[in-house]
């Protein structure tokens, strides 16, 4: 672990809390102005924030201590997360505990916090609301694992940073088991994000609680977004011995691929966004599909199978 891995950590937890409070915003503005709207203020989300955080969370008289502790242990799986997606340096301090593995149980373990505080509430919205979550990721998750096996075949390792890295020094050329692992991750993160209509497990929240639900939210789809750019467009990010000329380049790059990324969920969330909450399972179903297809393809084009 070296001096400019621990600092490239430290400065990537910065961006991504910096991403987490611009990206939302920036997403529901865009949104909104595909759909011929308006559209809010790009710092409405951490206003709200800051608005619902000053506030006592209101909780039921029923509602046991799982109520008051899921909120943290969901935000801080999440943040645990945000910390091993590829940043824009390779090596960072927590690149070697990084691994699509974990990040896929540390996901799971935030949502089943979700899941457990609206079923906590006693309510029967929430416990339509869990299960329904629950069912979606019993899809999406499949679809993550088949995408990190692919991305194994493909470069000998299930670690985001590796995966970077070696697509990164690779030959460019076309790769057909890309092609069929991006829509299938893609369609993950617009389920895994929240950013369709699959609704919230989490009606009963308020006050701080109903905040950090919310920037939970926020982390999540920054995570994602990072993700995506780290395993799909790696180029540019720096590698260790780059220096500060290195830092320097692949930052503004780093965040312009997160931009162009951010405006990709958008359209995509635009022309998703009447898909009824009974057709989200075909669709993560169909994401598992796409997944399995491109692992196949590997394994035959490897003479494997």
């Amino acid at each position: 672990m070296t001096l400019a891995g621990i600092l490239a950590q430290l400065l990537h937890l910065v961006l991504m809390l910096l991403a987490a409070l611009l990206l939302p915003g920036l997403l529901r503005l865009l949104r909104a102005r595909l759909q011929g709207r308006h559209g809010p203020a790009l710092l409405q989300p951490a206003r709200d924030w800051l608005r619902l955080l000053r506030k006592q969370p209101v909780l039921a008289d029923h509602a046991s201590p799982v109520s008051s502790a899921a909120p943290y242990l969901g935000f801080a799986a999440v943040l645990a997360a945000a910390l091993l997606v590829p940043g824009f340096m390779h090596g960072m301090a927590l690149a070697p505990i990084s691994d699509l593995v974990v990040l896929a149980g540390l996901l799971l373990l935030a949502r089943a916090a979700e899941a457990l505080a609206a079923l906590d509430a006693g309510t029967a919205a929430g416990g339509r609301a869990a299960a329904r979550a629950m069912g979606q990721d019993g899809f999406a998750l499949p679809a993550l694992l088949l995408a990190a096996m692919g991305f194994a075949v493909l470069t000998g390792s299930t670690a985001p940073d590796v995966i970077g890295a070696t697509l990164q020094e690779a030959a460019l050329g076309p790769r057909l088991a890309l092609a069929l692992l991006l829509p299938a991750l893609l369609a993950v993160a617009l389920a895994g994000t929240g950013q369709l209509s699959s609704g919230s497990p989490v009606p009963e929240a308020s006050g701080r609680h109903l905040a950090l639900w919310e920037m939970q939210r926020a982390l999540r789809l920054v995570l994602w977004v990072a993700l995506l750019q780290g395993l799909f467009v790696p180029f540019g990010t720096a590698f260790p011995d780059a220096g500060l000329g290195g830092w320097l380049t692949a930052l503004p790059l780093w965040c312009a691929k997160l931009l162009l990324l951010t405006v990709v969920l958008a359209v995509a969330e635009a022309n998703l966004a009447r898909l009824r909450k009974r057709r989200m399972a075909e669709m993560m179903g169909a994401a598992a599909l796409v997944a399995l297809l491109g692992v196949a393809w590997l394994f035959l084009s490897a003479g494997v199978a």
